[in-house]
């Protein structure tokens, strides 16, 4: 069975000029799931609100919008406009661990509320343009959560649903608690998407010799999200099925990738700060990669201006920097 990659939706990451400038420089993501978009007060939905959104923005892989809502009629008047603008699929996030979001019920707080969930369901889908898919999680609390969600939305023509493996209270410590995800592949009728700590291709080949039977794979939908970001190479090789470059080979495309987003940013965010400050959230991710990347993050970190912040990259991609994925 062929295998589909998406790219994790990421806030502050994996916004579409991310998307774009990683569709010119990598390979391997068959498609992206773009960071939620909150439902809004109001009846008229401006073009600058989903700015990050509209097709033209969009040029790179096909994107799935995903809204964050407990609301329906919010969430519906949000996915029909999105639809409107030629979006097919829409996701629901019911998987944000972060207590600001799940404290108000949102995300991951919905999860020990079968009811409202179903409530909320009843209204969407009929009055829906588009197809439905959920991001979730085994639940808030408890993993078990996920047995009184999975009758709930098996009730429902969800295009699939995409299972986080820890609950919201874990964000993103611990280990994924495969056992319950492969209880869940039995308990549910539409198709799974995993997403959770796939940090190498040696991680995606165990998971996938897993979650198959002789002559079957039970998932052929893998979500990568944290992880693409510090390895962009990542979904390539596994598409792939081996690494053809050398770590130089990777320095020199990871700087090409860093430049091409600065530039973008540049281009489109205002104010020195709000520039570096976006670069810094990514270069936290990508240093990741590197040996001993410490001492160059510190320096990175202290930068002020777009200049200061450049040459500290400068000299560590040409001096210092070694690949260590």
């Amino acid at each position: 069975m062929p295998v589909t990659l998406y790219m994790g939706p990421i806030r502050g990451g994996t916004d579409h000029i991310y998307r774009n400038a990683f569709n010119r420089h990598f390979s391997g993501f068959d498609l992206a799931m773009a960071p939620f978009i909150n439902c809004i007060n109001q009846n008229k939905i401006t073009r600058k609100y989903v700015h990050g959104l509209l097709p033209e923005n969009n040029t790179g892989m096909p994107v799935i919008p995903q809204i964050l809502s407990k609301s329906a009629e919010g969430f519906l008047h949000m996915a029909n406009y999105l639809s409107d603008l030629g979006y097919e699929t829409i996701n629901w996030n019911l998987g944000c661990p972060f207590p600001q979001v799940a404290n108000k019920q949102r995300g991951s707080g919905l999860l020990p509320f079968p009811d409202k969930i179903r409530e909320f369901l009843d209204t969407v889908i009929p009055a829906m343009r588009g197809q439905l898919t959920i991001k979730t999680r085994l639940g808030r609390e408890h993993r078990d959560e996920i047995f009184s969600l999975l009758p709930v939305f098996n009730d429902y023509p969800l295009g699939d649903i995409t299972i986080h493996p820890r609950t919201g209270r874990q964000m993103y410590t611990g280990t994924p608690d495969l056992d319950t995800f492969e209880a869940c592949l039995k308990l549910t009728r539409h198709p799974v998407v995993y997403n959770g700590d796939i940090r190498t291709a040696a991680d995606f080949n165990r998971l996938a010799e897993r979650f198959s039977t002789p002559g079957e794979c039970k998932i052929s939908r893998w979500m990568i999200g944290r992880w693409a970001l510090v390895d962009p190479f990542l979904p390539g090789v596994i598409k792939a099925g081996k690494d053809p470059l050398t770590g130089q080979e990777k320095i020199e495309k990871l700087k090409a990738f860093h430049d091409d987003l600065f530039e973008q940013y540049s281009r489109t965010l205002y104010g020195p700060s709000h520039i570096t400050d976006r670069m810094k959230g990514l270069m936290v991710y990508f240093l990741t990669a590197f040996q001993n990347p410490h001492n160059a993050l510190k320096k990175i970190k202290k930068t002020r201006t777009p200049e200061q912040y450049m040459a500290e990259v400068n000299h560590f991609f040409d001096s210092d920097a070694r690949w260590g994925c």
